[in-house]
Formats: C-alpha cells, sequence, structure tokens
C-alpha cells in the first residue's frame, strides 16, 4: 500500500517592520554620536577643553569682578557657552567637509534615505553631546568653585531657551561654514579661527566690558556674545546686569538675536550646502 505526503504547505514569511520617519532619525543620530566617540581627539577636546580652560583660569585669577561675583564664575557661563558652539559650530564646520572629502555625503545622496535623515543625525548628535558636556562641566564646576547653581524654575527656563536658540544657531552656522572647505584639510584652517575670534571678543575669556568698544560691537553681530549674555543672567547675580553694555541682561534682545541666527543659518545652508566636492561635479 503506497501512502502519498502532502507537501508542506509554504509559510508565508512575515512582511519586514518599516521604520519610521523618527525611527531613521533616531538610528543616524545613534550612529552619529557613535563615530563621534571613536574619535578620541573630538571627544577629549569637545568635553575637555572647557573644563581645562576653567582650571587655569581659576588658577590665574582669584579676585572678585563685581561684589559676590568672582572671575571662575563669570567665566564658567563663557565656558557654557564656548562649549555648546564647540559641538555644534566646530565641530560641523570641521568634520563635514571630511564625510563629504571621503565621498560619504556622495553615497548618502544616493541612498532611498531622506535627505533630512541625515541632517537629524546631526542634530541629535549635538543635542546628545551638547547635554553631556554642559553638564559635566556643571558638576565639575560645582565640585571644585562652588557654583551656585539656578535656583528658580523662571532661571532654568531661561538656561534652557539659551542654549536651544543658541545650539540651533550654532549647528546651521556649522553646516552652512562647512561648504566653504574645498578639502577635508581645510576644513579646521576655515572654522577654527573663526572660533577663536568670536570666543576671544565675545567675553568667553575677558570680561565683555573691558574689551574695546568697537571690539563689543562687532561681538554683538554674533550670536555667541548673546549666548554668554544670556547665561549670565542665570548664574550671576540679578544685580550684574547693570554691568552689562545695555545696563541690563536684555533677555528680550537675547532672544531676537539668536533666532534672526537661527533664521540666517538656515537660509545659508539651503543656498550652500553641497553634497559633493567641486571635483566631483
Amino acid at each position: 500500500m503506497t501512502t502519498t505526503t502532502k507537501p508542506a504547505t509554504p509559510v508565508a514569511a512575515a512582511p519586514a517592520r518599516r521604520i519610521g520617519p523618527g525611527g531613521l532619525a533616531l538610528r543616524q543620530g545613534r550612529l552619529e554620536i557613535t563615530q563621534f566617540l571613536r574619535s578620541r581627539e573630538s571627544v577629549v577636546f569637545t568635553m575637555g577643553f572647557p573644563i581645562i580652560m576653567i582650571l587655569i583660569f581659576a588658577a590665574i585669577f582669584s579676585d572678585e569682578i563685581a561684589p559676590g561675583v568672582s572671575y571662575t564664575q563669570y567665566f564658567i557661563t563663557g565656558m557654557i557657552a564656548t562649549g555648546l558652539m564647540t559641538v555644534s559650530f566646530q565641530n560641523l564646520g570641521i568634520w563635514i567637509p571630511i564625510e563629504r572629502d571621503r565621498g560619504v555625503l556622495k553615497r548618502y545622496r544616493g541612498t532611498p534615505m531622506p535627505k533630512w535623515v541625515w541632517f537629524a543625525g546631526k542634530v541629535i548628535m549635538v543635542v546628545v553631546i551638547g547635554i553631556a558636556e554642559t553638564a559635566l562641566l556643571l558638576a565639575v564646576s560645582v565640585a571644585l568653585f562652588d557654583l551656585d547653581l539656578p535656583a528658580t524654575a523662571a532661571k532654568w527656563l531661561t538656561f534652557g531657551w539659551v542654549s536651544v536658540l543658541g545650539v540651533t544657531a550654532c549647528t546651521l552656522c556649522g553646516i552652512a561654514i562647512s561648504s566653504l572647505a574645498r578639502t577635508a584639510r581645510s576644513g579646521s584652517a576655515v572654522v577654527t579661527p573663526v572660533a577663536l575670534v568670536l570666543q576671544f571678543i565675545s567675553g568667553v575669556f575677558f570680561v565683555f566690558t573691558q574689551l574695546p568698544s568697537w571690539m563689543q560691537q562687532v561681538a554683538a553681530l554674533f550670536p555667541l556674545k548673546w549666548m554668554c549674555q544670556g547665561l549670565r543672567s542665570v548664574f550671576l547675580p540679578e544685580s550684574f546686569g547693570a554691568r552689562e553694555p545695555g545696563g541690563s541682561f536684555e533677555l528680550d534682545r537675547v532672544a531676537l538675536v539668536l533666532v534672526l541666527w537661527c533664521v540666517i543659518g538656515l537660509v545659508l545652508c539651503l543656498t550652500t550646502f553641497r553634497w559633493t566636492t567641486k571635483r566631483d561635479g
């Protein structure tokens, strides 16, 4: 007697789970963070530079610049601002030309992945590293220099919107200035001098009101000066506002200038950003 075996019915493969826009952005953000952490030089410079500078200034300057305000307390606000600028403006302005020169951006553009996902990954990386760097700087400042953290919700709110607007403006400007570098090697030469000049004239290394008036006027054209001023309103006594050039911390003007730079940076990104080098066409 012959037994007939029925062929097994094929089991339909489960459809692959489609990743939504948010998932794509988060995955790209994790990739950008991983790449950043693998670069020891970038990690050490970005995370360590503000702390090293604070330690140096604390060893050199021990006097008060106003009743109840030490040099160290004043410079901590500038270090927070310059740290946020470093992780956004400086890092992006240097690393994007490297990726462009290596053909990484060209390959990204040739994939089905929406172009905005690549930019979202950069933004996520800047935000995560910026938060980690700021938290580390605040922890060191509280532990070693008796920094008083904001005592009211209003000051924390100010700290939040100044940081968000400042990082947004610096991120957009960093993406925009990356197009000026013709090769991977020239990225640092283009961006680093700009960052250093802005730090010297914006009240990061010196008391802003002690700088020449023409230098103060030039600094007022750029976002770093306003980031520093906004952060001083958070960490310094309210009475210190009278020592600012405008006679107060001028938070309304801080917000206006930073928003304006966000718009300028976005326009520059949309009109100048290049996915390929000139030799690629």
